[in-house]
């Protein structure tokens, strides 16, 4: 699959019997200036002990669009138990397919993988079958196991070169999510890859090519047999990508949506913008973007996972339950907090693989958002509701469903109140004078000529 000259100014090579592209300095637009010193340092000492080095994946997908890599991974020909002697400084990690993290200062670490034939998703059988040298490959079958075609790009730094299997520089070119390979095949041996499609067409702002949209669309159900965590753990990170509102319309236009939120199906029947549940959906994901943004620029750790996923939940309480509009309270929204809590341990509470705290959190807040609207005066808030241990992060809640809702939005000031934190009560005992006589501990003493400072 090599593009064609008029496609792409790049030389054919070959590595082993399969042709690649390899793209020169000058006809791409990555420098040795913009990667990280750490991992070209990995790169480097890689090169030195005789083994060969790539940038590989996101990083430079990242750097090829201008953006700055939140990591910067590496892949090599050495095996893990040798780069485990090369980087002193470092773990391996991972059941089937070992990675070594190489670890610098500052907590960073620079993950090195060694150049892998499958997926560990492509694998069939319980672990114990695969001998551990089964896995490793070339470069090629490297790039072929990969998801997407824009995260199958190696740059070497000896040449300052990209090295292209699968006419990855040309989808970035043409702005074009692109599975690698027969997309029905990839998505039945790993389903998830429809997730990591549509969360870089929304990142990036790109098409997704039509067999893959097709193969997304078809299988979207078999999201289901996916572990749970997965799941949990690849939705988190659209949800804090900042491009959560445009990963909602393709995740609905694919009916993925459904199968992380099988509670929504029966709201969400049609994408018509006269939809006043998907309306309030993409409002509230739209200012979660933006809110995780703030949160970022003003150096605020963002909001907590429960926080966000149950702003996701307002449009369900609302329109199943009418819990905004119909004022309730005592018994009578217990019972109802009862239900919504039921509900959540059928779906989204084992689909997400959320601990049971987290799923009574989560209806906390939405309790709570409901006491908020009908309690909302205009000299400001009831005295009662200001003496609520929830009332911090409850009136965060609101204000975010506020800009939501109305426009207004969130002030930097008021994300300094993280939602996980607690009231507690203050301290009334002094802590003593600096000269007060306590009995100290012996080796506290001063005890000169002592051992460890205990007396002779």
């Amino acid at each position: 699959m090599s593009p064609s000259s008029q496609d792409n100014p790049a030389q054919e090579a070959v590595q082993g019997s399969c042709a690649a592209v390899i793209i020169a300095p000058e006809n791409h637009p990555i420098t040795e200036s913009q990667i990280d010193r750490d991992a070209l340092f990995v790169l480097r000492k890689l090169d030195k002990a005789g083994f060969s080095g790539y940038l590989v994946g996101g990083g430079v997908r990242d750097l090829y669009l201008g953006k700055t890599p939140k990591d910067f991974d590496i892949s090599t020909d050495a095996r893990p138990g040798q780069l485990r002697k090369l980087f002193p400084h470092s773990n391996t990690i991972g059941r089937r397919f070992r990675l070594v993290q190489v670890f610098f200062k500052g907590g960073k670490t620079i993950e090195v993988s060694t150049l892998r034939s499958m997926s560990e998703h492509d694998l069939d059988g319980p672990e114990t079958v695969l001998a551990p040298n089964n896995t490793f490959g070339t470069l090629h079958e490297d790039a072929r196991r990969r998801d997407l075609t824009i995260n199958s790009l190696f740059y070497e730094i000896n040449n300052h070169t990209i090295i292209d299997y699968v006419n990855g520089s040309r989808d970035l070119e043409q702005a074009i999510i692109r599975i690698v390979g027969d997309p029905e095949k990839r998505i039945s041996r790993d389903p998830v890859r429809m997730m990591r499609a549509i969360r870089h067409g929304a990142r990036n702002n790109f098409s997704i090519e039509e067999k893959t949209w097709n193969a997304i669309c078809a299988g979207s159900e078999k999201l289901a047999l996916c572990p749970s965590s997965r799941l949990r753990d690849e939705f988190l990170k659209d949800l804090y990508s900042g491009a959560s509102a445009p990963w909602f319309s393709l995740a609905l236009k694919s009916k993925i949506y459904f199968s992380l939120f099988p509670l929504y199906k029966k709201f969400l029947t049609t994408n018509s913008p006269d939809n006043p549940t998907a309306k309030m959906l993409e409002d509230i994901y739209r200012t979660i973007d933006r809110i995780n943004n703030l949160c970022v620029e003003q150096g605020v750790h963002r909001q907590k996972d429960f926080f966000l996923i149950a702003l996701t939940l307002i449009p369900w309480v609302q329109a199943k339950y009418q819990l905004l509009s119909t004022f309730r309270k005592g018994a009578t929204l217990f019972n109802l907090g009862k239900q919504i809590r039921e509900e959540l341990d059928r779906s989204i509470g084992t689909d997400l693989n959320l601990r049971r705290s987290l799923r009574q959190e989560l209806v906390n807040l939405l309790l709570n958002l409901a006491q908020f609207i009908h309690n909302r005066q205009k000299g400001g808030w009831p005295k009662w509701l200001k003496r609520k241990s929830y009332f911090k992060k409850s009136l965060l809640f609101y204000l975010i469903y506020q800009e939501a809702t109305t426009g207004i939005e969130v002030k930097p000031e008021q994300l300094g109140v993280s939602p996980a934190s607690v009231d507690l009560p203050k301290d009334n005992h002094p802590e003593p004078a600096a000269d007060s006589q306590k009995i100290k501990p012996a080796f506290a003493r001063n005890t000169k000529g002592g051992v460890f400072g205990f007396r002779k």
